[in-house]
């Protein structure tokens, strides 16, 4: 009896455990479960009833959409190019600005118009509302183009705007050349220096970015268009070593090259923590739950329980990696000057994403405890921390509206929240407003993502046209004083 009791004690114990484990497991299935079925972040200010509805449609006539196709083509032909930070074509800026003119001469002569030139090649286009207390919005965009040559293999001259199969090939094409202001350091500060001097707040910003993605997304049904609340942070490391010349015939046990190569293989083995679902990249997930078939809809609808599952299945692949983490590249190592000196001197220079979840400082925290080595110098060339998380709830006017107007043209897409993982000009004008907004509705087909930046950018004449309407369509949506009461579609579990 004395051997009985303390076995049937723990058995006891064990099955309280056990039974106290099965209900927590089949309470948190039937809350994941009920979360999955009814989790439909997509309906939203659908069904709410709108202030204005009577917007005038845009009808293009045959000879208008020849015209405009015109311009754009003669825009693509003008080759803005900025070759880095500090140089850019100005000749082809200027001529640039005499094109605006002649292609839009209402824009610029009408009294509802106010044009300013800032810093000789950038436009600023203030149009007065009947209430002028309200506060402003900006539509924000570029005309300058990375470099491009026809010899990288382009399928057509990359300032030809060529047509092949319906699409107007040409760098520009994609990134930027629907726009009116010319960005970056010399366009888009200058900017927003102006709007500084005058005090002028936004409320919203609406830049490139993100786009509707179709057939891009694994498993995904029907098309997404992402609107980018925020974009990663950036950092330019250098990493260098300093160490006595000497002849090879007599090298030392260890070598400027072989010390810093160490290092620069422990950033390697070490990449920077797992933070999925502690950024933007979490409402992605969460507003494309319910276009994707078991068993991907009940994970992605339950982030506050699969996060750290579905990172580890993210970090994979480079391409979704970027969501999960700060990224770390390895981008330039110099060293040596001749094959039989030790060099003196040998730099490596690390180019970080941050991801929203981190700042600055605690990156370059990271990467001195990772080198682990006095002897490598760890020094930040340049940075800047994440941007801020713009809002995207039911009150937040920017981001309903553009929802809106997406939903108006392409009732069959889902609109989703995203980061930008590559940085725009967007970021410089933080200051003036809380809420950026990056997307504009270009269509990316599987393979389309490598044409920006790459080769054989293009976009189809149909795709051009639905840029028009989708900026006619938002600025009209724009002209209401306040949201409607929505319908709530957030589940509360």
């Amino acid at each position: 009896m004395t051997d009985s009791g303390p076995k049937f004690k723990t058995f006891k114990l064990l099955k309280l455990i056990l039974s106290g484990v099965l209900v927590t497991v089949s309470l948190l299935f039937a809350i994941a479960s009920i979360r999955t079925l009814s989790l439909d972040v997509n309906v939203g200010l659908q069904l709410a009833r709108w202030e204005k509805t009577n917007n005038i449609s845009l009808v293009v006539s045959q000879q208008q959409r020849e015209e405009l196709l015109d311009n754009f083509k003669e825009a693509i032909r003008i080759p803005t190019v900025s070759f880095s930070k500090d140089e850019s074509n100005t000749t082809a800026l200027r001529e640039f600005d005499r094109f605006l003119r002649k292609a839009f001469p209402t824009v610029f002569s009408s009294d509802l118009v106010r044009h300013e030139l800032v810093a000789n090649y950038s436009h600023l286009f203030w149009v007065r509302g009947s209430q002028p207390d309200l506060v402003p919005y900006l539509l924000l965009a570029h005309i300058d183009v990375v470099p491009a040559s026809e010899s990288d293999g382009w399928d057509a001259p990359p300032f030809s705007a060529e047509e092949i199969d319906g699409f107007i090939y040409g760098r520009g094409t994609i990134d930027d050349k629907g726009s009116l202001v010319v960005s970056g350091t010399k366009g888009a500060m200058n900017i927003v220096r102006v709007l500084k001097q005058r005090g002028v707040r936004l409320l919203f910003v609406l830049d490139e970015g993100l786009a509707v993605l179709d057939g891009v997304i694994s498993g995904l049904e029907g098309p997404a268009a992402l609107i980018g609340l925020s974009e990663k942070g950036w950092a330019t490391v250098k990493l260098s070593v300093f160490m006595a010349p000497g002849h090879s015939s007599m090298p030392p046990s260890e070598t400027s090259i072989g010390i810093l190569a160490a290092a620069v293989k422990r950033l390697e083995d070490n990449p920077m923590p797992r933070l999925f679902g502690h950024g933007p990249e979490k409402g992605t997930f969460e507003h494309l739950a319910h276009k994707f078939g078991l068993p991907m809809k009940f994970i992605m609808s339950n982030l506050w329980l699969f996060a750290p599952l579905l990172g580890r299945v993210l970090e994979r692949k480079p391409e979704t990696n970027a969501f999960v983490r700060t990224t770390t590249a390895v981008t330039m190592f110099n060293a040596g000057v001749k094959v039989n000196i030790m060099p003196s001197l040998a730099e490596a220079y690390v180019n970080l994403r941050i991801h929203s979840a981190q700042s600055l400082q605690e990156v370059l925290d990271l990467v001195q405890s990772t080198v682990g080595d006095q002897r490598v110098k760890v020094e930040l060339i340049d940075g800047f921390d994440p941007l801020p998380v713009s809002s995207m709830d039911d009150k937040s006017f920017g981001f309903q509206i553009i929802k809106k107007t997406v939903l108006e043209m392409f009732p069959t897409v889902t609109v989703a929240p995203g980061i930008c993982i590559g940085n725009t000009d967007s970021r410089h004008f933080k200051d003036l407003t809380d809420d950026i907004y990056r997307f504009a509705p270009v269509w990316f087909k599987p393979g389309d993502a490598q044409r920006f930046h790459g080769i054989n950018e293009r976009i189809s004449k149909k795709n051009y046209e639905e840029l028009l309407v989708f900026y006619f369509s938002l600025i009209q949506n724009c002209d209401i004083l306040k949201l409607p009461e929505p319908h709530s579609t957030i589940h509360e579990l």
